[in-house]
């Protein structure tokens, strides 16, 4: 019979321990780092040092880090997937740890809104966005929180060299305030809930 502390271990927690997840999406690795497509990373690693919080676990291809943000038990994630294919590591921490649709929020970047302008749905669909949509074709749901953050678009043929760029000296004094007030707005979404968030943040 397994022992009290490998169930501890290796269950996921109980109703009364319910977590809530945020999911910062982007690539690993030091070449896309500081790329606008991380956006959703770099507002994780935020999230947690504001929190003094560590990533110091790895499970389900995702960096964690866990702990207390307003008085609730959450879990950051960083899925090291590659952006196409976040569902991956999402859909497994989501079914493990039960989380209810409205205790996960997915935090990236956004093409179609202006340099630094954020915007917090209760639901949508992924809006061409690649790795919502690998999150949302494998968890089977639209109904959960998302944090889209603006990178701008400079013209329709510059895609791709546009998101995996760095953001320059001018574009990083924008996102600075905005990455802090991302964390503001994580933080209100845990504490007050979706509705509150938007209402304060949109």
């Amino acid at each position: 019979m397994p022992s009290l502390r490998w169930l501890k271990r290796h269950h996921a927690p109980t109703e009364a321990q319910q977590i809530k997840l945020i999911v910062g999406l982007g690539n690993p690795g030091a070449r896309y780092a500081r790329s606008r497509h991380n956006v959703g990373f770099l507002i994780a690693d935020r999230l947690a040092h504001a929190h003094a919080l560590a990533f110091a676990r790895r499970r389900f291809n995702a960096h964690l880090a866990e702990g207390s943000v307003a008085g609730a038990r959450v879990m950051i994630a960083k899925p090291q997937t590659y952006m196409n294919l976040s569902g991956e590591a999402v859909s497994k921490l989501f079914a493990f740890y039960k989380i209810a649709p409205h205790d996960l929020l997915v935090v990236y970047d956004d093409l179609d809104l202006p340099l630094g302008k954020m915007r917090l749905r209760p639901k949508g669909s992924a809006g061409g966005h690649h790795g919502m949509e690998s999150i949302l074709a494998r968890i089977s749901t639209s109904d959960f929180p998302r944090l889209r953050v603006g990178i701008g678009r400079p013209s329709p043929d510059a895609d791709i060299d546009h998101v995996l760029g760095s953001f320059d000296d001018d574009e990083r004094a924008v996102m600075d305030e905005t990455f802090a007030r991302a964390v503001a707005a994580i933080e209100v979404w845990v504490a007050e809930g979706i509705t509150a968030a938007m209402n304060r943040f949109n």
